[in-house]
């Protein structure tokens, strides 16, 4: 049961981690798997690539496929509706994380 809650957490984390780097440049799906893994998550295709997907079904991130190296490649960027909740975001995350850590 606890290790549910606490991927349910980091999901959460997750979700504005990947709003965070699509406001800097395009990601894909590898490269931010591997950006994770930086920071200690070891997250699967299998759970990445739905958090991506809802995220767009959201309206928080916009789908372009481009060819590279003859291969299709999925880039995902912020929109302004995930500019604007990520921009939310950053000022909760900072009240709640100035509380805990009193």
């Amino acid at each position: 049961m606890n290790d549910k809650i606490l991927r349910d957490f980091f999901i959460g984390f997750i979700k504005i981690h990947i709003l965070h780097h699509a406001k800097k440049e395009k990601i894909y799906g590898q490269e931010f798997q591997k950006e994770l893994k930086k920071h200690g998550y070891d997250v699967s295709f299998g759970t990445l690539y739905p958090i991506f997907h809802k995220l767009c079904e959201n309206g928080l991130l916009t789908l372009e496929n481009a060819n590279v190296s003859g291969k299709i490649r999925k880039y995902y960027s912020i929109t302004p509706k995930g500019n604007e909740l990520l921009e939310q975001s950053k000022i909760q995350i900072k009240e709640l994380f100035e509380e805990l850590m009193e």
